[in-house]
């Protein structure tokens, strides 16, 4: 595709785009993705990613990377490092065009100036509850402030002396001068820059004064030449001004488009409240894997192509909705069924003596790596006298439709042979501690040659060369769709999940996983997806289940 052959278009932006090219409105396409560095990376931010990013490739265009970091309070080096790097797995590159709104700050102080000049900006001395108070409300106009009557030459020497740091915090802002009836309460004499005292992470104590947002972004814009401002719909309401301010400069004028941000069920994107969740300890970090961090989810396992599907899958819409969680779980478990190599891993062990199997003997069964991808080939599990299976798969006193082990039942198991359970262990309280049992030799591989029929096949790991190891099983972080549905005066804290995450240990999991790095992601056999944690250590493996094997989405897409 060349940059003058517009992509068949598929949604309202792409649409708008390609009717910009032809209209001859702009003649090529440059985006940018925008974070301020005042947190992770979340789920949301990935599908700001996959539009800002993708539309830009569709249209042989580029896309820049530009950190709006106008709050020196607020921000750090530490999220610039990591958004850089989420970015990166999540699979996409800005090159050379790698910016910053403080690359800006001399620029924007600048066309400040500009405006004090042209009479379309002052210094008002109100503070923040005066000036919410003049502000107005969404049925009342606004009032001017006693200050907008302020000479130039006046606003112009205050201006200086706020960039001085001649004055305290608080003291004064600098104000657009539009229109305080407006019914657009954006255009009421917003705020361009205040006061602060604050060293920034890139330009240290340089500046006293820093822009708003508001200010800062559009005119960034401008700057780098982005021609389209993809933003989610919150930023509808503030379109208005951002091109007041392109026009009243006389600068070149990006095109701003709007579009629903992500909102996804049992979670949270507002960087607020996952910072509160950080804070004050509802979880261990950013990158806890019951967060929607991008960070978190790749520790639990989530890969960068069923992040980009699920973005896909959802696709671009013009108003608000909640995507259910499950059709996320349903991207990532599509991915691993056909990726993840298979290994049997026995969360809540049972221990299991086959009596007739020769003592120290052992043999290797070859097991399928996975059955989706013949190219994945085969592995050798060994199989021995002592087994571990789940605790669930044997009833002493099985109930109807339970066919799993029990009492002279006989059962496969996987790869290996038909065993039958021939009596019973318990402890002092009558627990089953031990199941003993018979196997048939003749049954290798699975199958009886006089050709009888067993009703279940369940998995195991040899006792002697089982790699110990611990599961950690992850659910919704909160236990309503809606977190913020709470009683009056409840806070969102109060709909967390007290069971959103259960640690297992001891587990038992086949030799093939010895050694396996962090980040490796396995299907343990009738039970679910999990991601080797990086608190792994050479003794002990740490198992985070990403997601379990039952597709929920299917209930959700019919």
């Amino acid at each position: 595709m060349t940059e003058n052959t517009p992509p068949i278009t598929s949604d309202f932006i792409r649409t708008a785009v390609a009717e910009d090219l032809r209209s001859g409105r702009f003649s090529r396409v440059v985006t940018r993705f925008p974070p301020e560095p005042n947190g992770y990376l979340h789920i949301g931010h990935a599908k700001a990613i996959a539009v800002d990013f993708g539309i830009a490739a569709d249209f042989g265009g580029v896309c820049n990377l530009r950190f709006d970091d106008t709050n020196p309070v607020k921000e750090e080096q530490e999220y610039v490092d990591m958004i850089m790097a989420d970015i990166r797995w999540l699979g996409y590159d800005w090159g050379n065009r790698l910016f910053f709104a403080s690359d800006y700050f001399e620029t924007l102080y600048e066309y400040a100036v500009q405006l004090i000049q042209k009479g379309k900006a002052y210094v008002c001395d109100l503070n923040a509850d005066e000036m919410r108070e003049y502000r107005g409300t969404l049925k009342a106009p606004g009032r001017a402030s006693p200050y907008r009557s302020r000479s130039v030459e006046e606003n112009l020497d205050l201006f200086a002396r706020m960039r001085a740091g001649e004055f305290p915090e608080g003291a004064r802002t600098l104000r657009a001068k539009i229109d305080m009836a407006s019914g657009n309460v954006n255009l009421r004499d917003p705020v361009m820059y205040r006061i602060l005292h604050a060293a920034h992470h890139r330009t240290g104590d340089a500046w006293k004064i820093y822009p708003l947002y508001d200010f800062a972004h559009g005119q960034s814009d401008s700057i780098e030449g982005v021609t389209h401002s993809l933003c989610s719909l919150e930023y509808e309401i503030h379109r208005p001004l951002y091109d007041w301010y392109t026009r009243e400069l006389g600068i070149y004028a990006p095109r701003q488009i709007e579009f629903a941000r992500l909102n996804l069920s049992y979670t949270v994107l507002s960087k607020r409240k996952l910072l509160k969740l950080v804070k004050e300890g509802f979880v261990s970090s950013w990158d806890d894997p019951r967060m929607p961090t991008l960070s978190g989810l790749r520790r639990r396992g989530y890969t960068a192509a069923s992040i980009r599907d699920f973005c896909s899958r959802i696709g671009m819409a013009k108003a608000d909705s909640v995507v259910d969680i499950a059709m996320l779980e349903h991207s990532l478990r599509d991915e691993l069924n056909k990726t993840a190599p298979r290994v049997m891993g026995v969360l809540r062990p049972l221990r299991v003596v086959i009596e007739n199997y020769p003592e120290g003997q052992t043999e290797e069964m070859d097991a399928v790596n996975n059955p989706e991808n013949p190219a994945a080939g085969t592995r050798k599990v060994p199989f021995g006298k002592v087994l571990y299976i789940e605790q669930d798969d044997f009833r002493e006193e099985p109930p109807p439709k339970f066919f799993r082990m029990a009492p002279g039942r006989e059962v496969r198991l996987r790869y290996a042979y038909f065993v039958k359970c021939v009596g019973v262990v318990k402890d002092a309280s009558g627990k089953v501690v031990e199941v003993r049992c018979t196997y048939d030799p003749a049954t290798r591989g699975g199958d009886a040659p006089d050709g009888r029929k067993v009703k279940a096949t369940i998995h195991w790991v040899s006792a002697e060369h089982a790699v110990l190891a611990e599961a950690r099983l992850y659910d919704a972080l909160f236990s309503k769709p809606n977190p913020d549905d709470v009683e009056e005066d409840g806070h969102f804290l109060d709909n967390l999940n007290p069971n959103s995450l259960e640690v297992i240990s001891p587990c038992y999991v086949e030799p093939s996983v010895r050694g396996a790095q962090a980040g490796t992601t396995v299907q343990f056999e009738r039970t679910g997806y999990f991601c080797v944690d990086p608190d792994s250590t050479p003794d002990k493996l740490v198992f985070n289940r990403a997601v379990g094997l039952k597709d929920s989405y299917a209930k959700v897409a019919t």
